[in-house]
């Protein structure tokens, strides 16, 4: 594969996507609709085409817009891609819902970072504060082939790890085990049980803890808690007395059916939710 069109290249993601890729040996085409992303990659020497003129002779194309666009966007390039082409979305749910066209004779590759990981070996200062990833920081990616020949497989995953470098692993998943991953994983659980770390964090200071006190003090107890849970240093336990005080507010910080959100209908919903149109 040597061409490749990404379709909203002057966006957040898009523009992390477009520096990957210039210094690749892709030939690329860029196309952006806004002009504020326009400017933003002229900042970047970078040239924009019509959507038709970009889409001809192109071997994949790349979907960055947000979810709840990409079943239309799809819709709208299906009709000038040729058989063959790989389609990339850079998130499960539009494709897990169905979005995409009933096209059999496309493939359809979809991946999504991990984003650096909280325990990492990272030393240099750029790196260290790239937390999203694809600018400095070394990231995990996870790939899904959803329809295609299996030699795809290789040839998306090579495509990938060029949009979300530096990457390390790239993990092979199905979409279902994507959807698991996010939004259920990291979104449905990880961050509503951050927002109420965060949350309790200013409780603390609303009855008069220092701000900045709290703040170290959460941060770091979360570094070596996170170690504990996930036994990034073997052996590592809690303490009798946090044991105990897991055990007593568990039931009062969590109902004891959380896991229904793991349950189909419970994803199904929240997929619903993320890929509806406004």
């Amino acid at each position: 594969m040597t061409s490749v069109t990404l379709i909203g290249a002057g966006g957040k993601m898009g523009q992390r996507l477009t520096r990957n890729l210039k210094g690749s040996d892709y030939a690329l085409r860029y196309v952006e609709i806004s002009e504020t992303g326009k400017a933003a990659l002229a900042k970047l020497g970078v040239n924009t085409l019509p959507v038709q003129e970009a889409l001809e002779g192109a071997e994949a194309v790349i979907l960055a817009v947000p979810d709840n666009r990409i079943g239309q966007v799809a819709h709208q390039v299906a009709p000038h891609l040729s058989s063959g082409t790989m389609v990339m979305v850079l998130d499960a749910a539009a494709p897990y819902a169905g979005e995409l066209p009933n096209r059999d004779d496309l493939v359809y590759f979809v991946t999504h970072p991990c984003h650096p990981p909280v325990f990492s070996e990272e030393t240099d200062p750029d790196a260290q504060r790239d937390f999203f990833g694809g600018e400095h920081a070394k990231q995990h990616i996870v790939c899904s082939l959803m329809q295609g020949p299996e030699t795809a497989y290789t040839t998306g995953e090579r495509l990938a790890r060029t949009i979300f470098q530096p990457v390390m692993r790239s993990h092979r998943c199905t979409v279902e085990q994507m959807i698991l991953l996010e939004p259920v994983l990291s979104e449905t659980v990880l961050a509503t049980c951050l927002t109420v770390i965060r949350q309790a964090t200013d409780e603390a200071v609303r009855r008069g803890v220092p701000a900045e006190a709290a703040r170290d003090f959460v941060l770091g107890h979360l570094r070596v808690e996170l170690a504990i849970v996930f036994q990034e240093k073997k052996g590592a336990v809690f303490s009798d007395g946090a044991l105990k005080a897991i055990d007593a507010a568990m039931p009062d910080l969590f109902r004891p059916d959380w896991k229904k959100v793991f349950e189909p209908d419970a994803i199904r919903e929240s997929v619903h939710q993320i890929t509806r149109s406004e």
